[in-house]
């Protein structure tokens, strides 16, 4: 008997501008097609905690992306974290020496590939708006200040050097799907 795993699946791009909608309670459907199960969904943004026979997180990325464009007839890029990556995340509490400001915001992008170019970190960008803190597990650790620039060019700078499979969640998604698993 296969065992089972806890996993989250990031969509890119859905619910975005009006563009490429995929209600949540068709997502949810669509996950049980597949097969998972205890199928949680988390904000708007394309967050889901299942349960699934244990797999490779590469061929479950390759399942669903294909399954939801098929479903939905448009491209869903899908990046998997295991439950266990998203919960040593949260304890390892990488942003417990920011100072919090109502400016601050704190992100996690998740590649889908481990690309990531040599950078000496902490990486600042020209005008210190944006800062990644570290990178690890496929996971960029980034801090983008709004009191420096009103644009979050931060994100631009994560596809230039990471390319575009790449999915960013403000810390604070992060936390709350860590509640869920």
């Amino acid at each position: 008997m296969k065992t089972k795993e806890q996993y989250v699946a990031f969509l890119r791009g859905i619910n975005v501008g009006g563009h490429h909608k995929l209600p949540m309670a068709d997502l949810k459907k669509e996950m049980e097609k597949l097969g998972f199960e205890n199928i949680v969904t988390l904000l708007n943004s394309g967050n889901v905690v299942f349960d699934s026979v244990s797999d490779t997180v590469e061929n479950l990325e390759v399942k669903i992306s294909k399954h939801l464009e098929q479903a939905f007839g448009f491209p869903v890029p899908t990046i998997i974290r295991t439950a266990k990556t998203i919960d040593e995340l949260l304890r390892s509490n990488p942003f417990e020496h920011v100072s919090l400001t109502k400016d601050i915001r704190l992100y996690v992008s998740l590649l889908r590939e481990d690309n990531s170019p040599e950078l000496e970190l902490p990486w600042k960008n020209e005008d210190g708006s944006f800062e990644i803190l570290e990178v690890r597990d496929k996971m960029i650790i980034s801090v983008l200040d709004l009191s420096v620039t009103k644009t979050p060019k931060g994100m631009e700078a994560l596809e230039k050097m990471y390319g575009k499979d790449i999915t960013t969640r403000n810390w604070n998604t992060i936390d709350r799907i860590g509640k869920k698993l």
